[in-house]
């Protein structure tokens, strides 16, 4: 690869060999303030809604929004805005957070509160997918992905602390200061990214590609089949993880499980940034087989609290890189293109979301907690099976670029 898989002008840093850190935190912590927006309200479902007087499965619809409005804005959106300086489209979005929390925060109405996490959705999907092509365009082709690997940290910072704080602060302090403080870290970002990151403004060196050709790159269709799968199975898992516990026979112990699994993603997602620039495709296969393996188990229902806890880790660990790895792996693909093909990444992340949590509720109800780890195991392995055989387009064999 070359500086021409980025339609961005290059920067200044590039040359050097460290990374650009206090402009990559900045976009850590948009990553995760995009993933708490989607997943902390999951948390906070009883307060919201008594404090909306409607029922949980109504203040639930208040994370569907977001997905939703995620979902539907992120291809669209991004090429509506495609000639934006890049930083000024992030600090529309991040405005847009702050408004839609602060929003969420002051309403007594279902309907307003429906509303901004919807609106917050949209400025989510166009949040997802500038993320990429950004971190990407801050360093040198050698360094792509463990700049990505930063910049997608804050990914499994949220999960592994964004829900549980999440509950804890809305526990003691209500629903409505958990927004309040999303909302305030939305306004430190701002600034943040003002101040330390820099404005990336189209070349206008390259003709830009229709969606069709984007689509149709070699490589980029095995990467988003391999995504839609992934997802799918570890949110088929992670969705209903308490009814899975608890035909496990570990329930109580769920809070503890959560934690686990966040944080073994944040190791996870370390060591794929320690290891992606040189294996990318070898890191792909081990995680996936991993993952096979611990939904295998799972489904045998280990009654031993040590093979249990050793599968949450491995689990988590094999996740908490997959965001970096399918994000690198289309980006390379993509090219020029990254912004306009991650679109289409997020769009499918959140359908793969969606169909998992439907076939999910539709397996829990007539099969029972164990077809999801069986379920898992078997798209899991097929999606290994693609990664083998995309060996010449997707997920090439060796560095996936040179020092």
């Amino acid at each position: 690869m070359t500086n021409q898989s980025n339609h961005l002008v290059p920067l200044p840093c590039e040359g050097g060999r460290g990374l650009p850190l206090a402009a990559l935190l900045a976009l850590t912590m948009a990553s995760f303030i995009a993933t708490a927006n989607e997943s902390v309200p999951a948390g906070l479902l009883f307060g919201i809604a008594q404090g909306l007087g409607v029922s949980e499965a109504g203040a639930g619809q208040l994370v569907t929004c977001c997905a939703f409005g995620s979902g539907l804005a992120a291809i669209p959106l991004t090429a509506l805005f495609a000639e934006w300086p890049r930083r000024r489209l992030l600090l529309a979005a991040l405005s847009i957070f702050l408004v839609g929390n602060t929003m969420t925060a002051a309403t007594d109405s279902y309907l307003a509160a429906l509303l901004a996490r919807f609106v917050i959705g949209l400025a989510t999907g166009v949040t997802w997918s500038l993320l990429a092509g950004y971190a990407r365009s801050l360093v040198g082709p050698a360094r792509q992905g463990r700049a990505m690997a930063v910049a997608m940290a804050g990914i499994p910072l949220a999960l592994a602390l964004g829900m549980p704080l999440g509950s804890w602060l809305g526990a003691v302090a209500g629903w409505r200061s958990v927004f309040l403080f999303l909302a305030a870290m939305a306004a430190v970002l701002i600034v943040w990214v003002y101040a330390a990151v820099p404005e990336l403004q189209d070349s206008q060196t390259l003709r830009r590609k229709r969606l069709p050709e984007v689509l149709t790159t070699p490589g980029v269709g095995p990467i988003l089949v391999v995504l839609a799968l992934w997802i799918f199975s570890h949110y088929l898992m992670y969705t209903y993880v308490s009814p899975l516990l608890a035909w496990l026979g570990f329930e109580p112990h769920l809070q503890q499980v959560l934690l686990i699994f966040g944080l073994s993603a944040v190791a996870g997602n370390w060591l794929v940034g320690m290891l992606i620039d040189r294996w990318l495709r070898r890191l792909v296969l081990a995680c996936l087989a991993a993952f096979v393996a611990t939904a295998a188990g799972f489904s045998l229902s280990p009654s031993n609290p040590l093979l249990v806890g050793i599968g949450v880790i491995v689990w988590g660990l094999s996740f908490g890189g997959a965001p970096t790895l399918l994000q690198t792996a289309l980006a390379d693909r993509a090219e020029a293109e990254a912004n306009i093909a991650q679109s289409v990444l997020v769009t499918v992340f959140n359908l793969a979301f969606a169909g998992s949590g439907a076939l999910g509720g539709a397996l829990l109800e007539t099969q029972g907690a164990r077809t999801l780890p069986c379920v898992a195991a078997g798209l899991l392995a097929a999606a290994g099976l693609i990664v083998w055989q995309a060996s010449h387009s997707g997920f090439k064999r060796g560095p996936r670029s040179g020092k």
